[in-house]
């Protein structure tokens, strides 16, 4: 195998950013892709700083011509992407309801109830677009040059909602159940062209979105987060360099190259527990 070169979604991100670090570290020219510039460069400085090489591109993952700017960012100024790790995603607020199972008031509009009958269903169907199509759409740009090359590998990320439609996260869920499905397809299909396709599930890992979630001003856990430990074995969050192992064991060759369309939960054993 030649270069090295890694495009990374959703770089800005904590646990992207972790993993886009660790790959430099290890000799891979970086593409930071993402919508917010300003994150990206962070995570551009620090990889540079350390002696690495990265460039940041701004990308919405849900656009394909956006994607294929990116493409030609990428290819003109590292090469031709040998490893994707397709990390963008997320959730909204506006897409989530604030009580757990139906409640007759969500059918009159009480402002104090937001239920699934009164859910904003353009936003709803915004997180299932990012979480889908910012996956699909990536592989479809990078993935025709890595068929072009016959090789390369692409990391997608699931989530324990793939496994488990998780309260109060109907879209989220439903977009990531997807993921596992299509890394499946994904995964035969491109057998041929010598690209694996793997995805890794994280369980609840902190970040700077779920630090509000789950921690009160004075920073006691809130009850979503004393809810999530108690399903947690392990009985705390995970942490973004706890995700390094399972990516760079998916990325070699040596060592993973018969593996391809898994996904692997990093979780604390949350899948174990059945909760009674």
């Amino acid at each position: 195998m030649g270069e090295k070169i890694a495009v990374v979604t959703g770089a800005g991100g904590t646990l992207c950013s972790a993993m886009a670090k660790d790959l430099a570290k290890q000799g891979y020219k970086v593409a930071l892709l993402g919508r917010t510039m300003e994150k990206l460069k962070i995570v551009e400085e620090g990889i540079k700083a350390d002696g690495g090489i990265a460039i940041s591109v701004s990308a919405d993952v849900a656009d394909e011509k956006s994607v294929k700017e990116a493409k030609d960012t990428v290819e003109n100024e590292l090469g031709v992407c040998t490893l994707l790790i397709n990390g963008a995603g997320g959730n909204q607020n506006d897409a989530l309801p604030n009580i757990p199972e139906f409640d007759e008031r969500e059918l009159n509009n009480d402002d104090a109830v937001k239920g699934f009958f009164n859910l904003n269903m353009k936003v709803f169907q915004s997180v299932i677009d990012i979480n889908t199509m910012g996956t699909v759409i990536p592989c479809f740009v990078f993935g025709k040059s890595m068929a072009k090359n016959k090789q390369g590998n692409i990391i997608n990320f699931a989530s324990m909602t793939s496994y488990r439609p998780i309260t109060r996260v109907a879209a989220y869920a439903m977009a990531k159940n997807g993921i596992e499905s299509f890394t499946q397809w994904l995964a035969a299909y491109l057998a041929p062209a010598n690209i694996r396709v793997n995805a890794i599930a994280p369980g609840f890992f902190l970040n700077d979105r779920s630090r509000k979630i789950m921690f009160n001003a004075d920073g006691s856990q809130t009850e979503r987060a004393q809810n999530i430990l108690r399903q947690t074995p392990m009985r705390r969050f995970g942490e973004a360099p706890e995700l390094i192992g399972c990516m760079n064991w998916l990325i070699d060759e040596k060592n993973a190259g018969f593996v391809t369309g898994i996904t692997i939960p990093v979780d604390g054993g949350f899948l174990s527990s059945p909760g009674v």
